[in-house]
């Protein structure tokens, strides 16, 4: 067991545990909370410092990137205080139902000529049952495994039945993105027409179905460190493979519009105590980087980041793609095209 943080100097303390977990030791929840309250930034650099090793020892010099289709926008019935697609709020955001095959394929062409490994279908509704809607996109699944240039993900809100997952395995989905969002203790604080144990009950049924597991959350939405912290955990716990960090884009609109952003070296502290906790998995970069972190996204992989979202997000805007493969090549970092699960 790694020892209890002394007070011998947040330096020597950060690098005592950079070693241990290099060795293959873990992190328990009281040391990290003190890497989370770190505030010098000389500290957080170290952290940082710290992180860009367990990130080249466990997941080497690669870069994993995916891509996603906003495959059904607008209109959702859910009350996500962040997001610009819920019908509770006023915001502009695009309103159209399932896509059609082409755009589909389209967005998978694209991402195989950048060299992206995977399209994520993402549906903005409360969740998938059965009936004609899982056949339908039970054949977009089927379309893009049968192409073969790229990876079919999706992201379609809560599963209630195990027969649903089971029927995504079949179509050829490999990993699915839920996201926790937040701490078990801050969920309420952000959503109120669902619970935080009907997103762990859909996690259950998709890993029961030997699905993939992406989850992770949104920072910056007024959650304590101590939130954040318990986020990283929690992800431990249900075992998630990929665990993206968004950073809040305030949408106005929505009741998060006057939040207050969040400091760019905070997020990259975050970044780093999340790789300090999951040593082994993908952490990848999300929504929020560009507008957040603004000349410095390219610091998210020197903060332990493993993983980076390309292309345009649901709503918002990111980088070219082409920007994106310049910076890694710059920090002499190899965009990563087969799948990223087998680096844990």
């Amino acid at each position: 067991m790694i020892a209890e943080l002394v007070d011998a100097g947040h330096r020597s303390r950060i690098f005592e545990l950079t070693a241990r977990l290099l060795a293959g030791e873990e992190i328990s929840r009281p040391q990290a909370l003190a890497l989370f309250d770190l505030e010098n930034s000389a500290d957080i650099f170290d952290l940082m410092a710290g992180a860009n090793r367990i990130r080249e020892h466990f997941k080497g010099n690669q870069i994993h990137l995916c891509s996603i289709v906003n495959a059904k926008a607008g209109a959702c019935s859910e009350n996500c205080s962040f997001c610009a697609q819920s019908s509770f709020y006023q915001t502009g955001s695009p309103k159209y139902g399932f896509v059609d095959p082409e755009p589909v394929r389209d967005a998978a062409e694209e991402a195989h000529r950048n060299g992206v490994t995977a399209v994520g279908l993402v549906a903005a509704w409360r969740g998938l049952n059965e009936g004609p809607m899982l056949d339908e996109v039970c054949d977009r699944i089927r379309e893009l495994a049968d192409g073969g240039k790229t990876r079919p993900d999706a992201s379609l809100g809560i599963i209630k039945s195990q027969r649903v997952a089971d029927r995504l395995k079949e179509a050829g989905l490999e990993c699915y993105g839920h996201n926790l969002e937040s701490s078990k203790r801050f969920f309420p604080s952000h959503c109120t027409t669902h619970t935080y144990e009907e997103r762990l009950q859909t996690i259950h049924h998709l890993k029961k179905a030997g699905i993939k597991i992406c989850s992770g959350g949104i920072i910056g939405m007024g959650e304590t460190r101590e939130d954040r912290c318990d986020l990283a955990f929690a992800l431990k716990e249900i075992g998630a493979n990929v665990v993206p960090i968004n950073i809040l884009n305030p949408i106005k609109g929505t009741p998060f519009e006057n939040v207050p952003p969040l400091p760019p070296l905070e997020i990259l502290k975050t970044i780093a105590c999340f790789r300090f906790i999951l040593p082994r998995r993908e952490i990848m970069i999300a929504g929020g980087r560009t507008v957040n972190l603004r000349d410095m996204q390219s610091m998210v992989f020197t903060a332990g980041a493993s993983a980076l979202m390309v292309g345009n997000y649901l709503t918002t805007l990111n980088q070219s793609v082409e920007k994106d493969l310049q910076m890694l090549k710059d920090l002499g970092l190899d965009p990563r095209w087969d799948h990223g699960f087998d680096r844990q």
